[in-house]
């Protein structure tokens, strides 16, 4: 709040405490506080393919992933968040659209087309002003440009930024290239204009396979520290394999690190929504690709600065098809009808925990 908003409202006090009320003053307060109030920016991280349980603070021994525990500790925990789909495509393009699979059309199956009809949030978020991108995985695999749009449903391509050299061969992407996704989020951020909020996809090709075999034995990773689930076979093959998977995590998740360094550092970091999470479950039999909890149960952290106390773990159910009403209602823009998912603006902007309302009592994910 700027001097003049400050004298206002310190009069508006002055003049309630004698039993006087000025509707002039009170206009002026309103309009000083609209004015002066930045809209928050959304930085949304995906990676591609992780079960919720592959974070350090949900327990797993297999993972480094401090800056999503960061997020974690000091925004919410969600114990109980779930996606729409246990595939790629179809799942982001319920992101988008904040519809199920079923309302999407032919975005709500894998790797077809992306109808135009369909409204997503950062071009939503764009016409009201925001500057939007991606790097990384966008919406995909699929052909968006079969119904004419001009570019990714996720926004404009930030792309270009490469490794140099990469510490194992898996990081090689469908691209033939290992993509630097913090130097893209720099040269995004270098592009908006001075005080433009911004909506930056970081969608991650990791930990999605092809995986370098043995490259987490390599790392210093150990077969004892893998919690197996109870459907897999116990042998030395599928617990080095559940390493490598755990270790394009880990890259996942320092990339987030040096984005999270560069909010801070130019001083963005509290006024950004940052929602990390995982497109589908890990890519192992009974997990992605279906409807099983290791295919659909998803991580989930979410941080906004004093907007939404940090320290706190919600057991709410929350479904991906929530993110874009939540989303569009942060940054002040009517929810189009046509989304059928939920906003959980009000559990972000609570100080509650645990169960924090009753009405979201059911989930619903298909393919």
């Amino acid at each position: 709040m700027n001097g003049i908003c400050k004298q206002i409202f310190l009069r508006k006090l002055t003049w309630v405490s004698l039993g006087i009320l000025s509707l002039t003053s009170i206009f002026m307060l309103s309009g000083c506080s609209q004015d002066s109030q930045k809209k928050p920016n959304i930085l949304f991280v995906m990676s591609d393919d992780q079960s919720w349980i592959h974070t350090g603070i949900n327990g797993s021994k297999i993972v480094n992933t401090p800056a999503f525990d960061r997020v974690a500790m000091e925004g919410i925990l969600f114990t109980n968040a779930f996606c729409d789909a246990p595939q790629c495509s179809p799942n982001r393009a319920s992101i988008l659209t904040g519809r199920h699979v079923w309302q999407n059309e032919e975005a709500g199956t894998h790797a077809s087309n992306f109808p135009q009809k369909l409204q997503v949030f950062p071009s939503l978020l764009e016409e009201a002003g925001y500057f939007v991108g991606f790097t990384g995985k966008p919406w995909g695999p699929g052909n968006w440009e079969i119904n004419g749009r001009k570019r990714n449903p996720a926004g404009t391509e930030f792309n270009d930024m490469v490794m140099n050299s990469i510490p194992w061969k898996g990081l090689i992407g469908p691209n033939k290239k290992a993509i630097d996704y913090s130097a893209n989020f720099s040269d995004f951020l270098k592009q908006r204009k001075n005080g433009e909020p911004f909506c930056f996809w970081y969608g991650s090709h990791e930990p999605h396979r092809k995986y370098e075999k043995d490259s987490g034995l390599k790392a210093g990773k150990k077969l004892e520290d893998v919690d197996l689930p109870e459907f897999f076979p116990d042998v030395p093959e599928i617990r080095s394999d559940i390493l490598d998977y755990a270790l394009e995590i880990d890259w996942f998740d320092e990339h987030l690190g040096r984005m999270l360094k560069e909010l801070e550092m130019i001083g963005e970091l509290d006024n950004t929504i940052i929602v990390v999470t995982s497109d589908n479950g890990m890519p192992f039999p009974r997990a992605k690709a279906n409807l099983y909890e290791y295919g659909i149960h998803m991580p989930l952290a979410v941080r906004w600065g004093d907007k939404a106390k940090g320290g706190r773990v919600v057991d709410d159910l929350i479904s991906f098809i929530d993110f874009a009403p939540t989303f569009l209602n942060a940054a002040g823009i009517n929810v189009p009808k046509e989304m059928t998912g939920n906003s959980f603006l009000n559990i972000l902007e609570s100080n509650e925990e645990g169960t924090v309302t009753t009405t979201r009592n059911k989930i619903l994910s298909g393919r």
